[in-house]
């Protein structure tokens, strides 16, 4: 069984709502999944360690990196967790292991595709392989399901007003269905990846 982590810092609790998402498409499939919450609390002097975390990316098959778009970019927190898992970089312990990413922020835009970019970037250094989001907007197919709706084809976007107030995060249902889709296919694509790799070692 292939296993994916998805790694990803939320603030507010709406990227981790998106995180729980795609793990619910990944389980469909049958693989096996890992949940990663990047915290401040694992920042020491601005150096991000987390040992068990890092011995669970380098065991996965695949990793989905997600955080929410703070001023066009990753938040703080989760590029202290970027720059320390550059260490994976010396040793290409990443190498052709499936990627994706994700985002989320309270603005239709707010430059989210500045976030996916700087991911994949991330990801095409450590000789990773990027996986799409794959789905049409639901619009163009005359759906109302909302799939896709901020046309995002790099990764998946998600879009929550601002809650001056407060109270639970929630997400978008189309959102929402979007990420299950998008584990879903990150999940087969690990699958068809694995074999492959498989096949060829024989």
């Amino acid at each position: 069984m292939t296993t994916i982590a998805i790694v990803y810092f939320s603030g507010s609790g709406h990227t981790h709502l998106t995180a729980e998402a795609i793990a619910e498409g990944v389980r469909k499939v049958g693989n096996q999944v890992d949940l990663l919450r990047i915290t401040g609390e694992q920042i020491t002097n601005g150096r991000w360690k987390n040992d068990e975390i890092m011995a669970k990316l380098d065991r996965a098959d695949a990793i989905i990196f997600g955080s929410p778009t703070y001023m066009g970019g990753v938040a703080a927190q989760f590029k202290a967790f970027l720059d320390a898992a550059s260490s994976a970089w010396f040793t290409q312990q990443w190498k052709d292991k499936i990627a994706a990413g994700f985002t989320h922020s309270s603005s239709l835009s707010g430059d989210k595709q500045g976030t996916l970019m700087y991911l994949s970037i991330y990801a095409a250094q450590h000789g990773m392989v990027w996986v799409s989001a794959g789905e049409l907007p639901s619009h163009y197919q005359g759906k109302t399901d909302g799939v896709n709706r901020l046309g995002s084809f790099l990764g998946i976007m998600g879009q929550t007003p601002m809650n001056m107030s407060g109270g639970n995060p929630v997400l978008d249902s189309g959102d929402r269905l979007t990420a299950e889709y998008f584990g879903q296919r990150i999940a087969q694509a690990t699958k068809r990846w694995h074999l492959e790799k498989v096949a060829i070692a024989a």
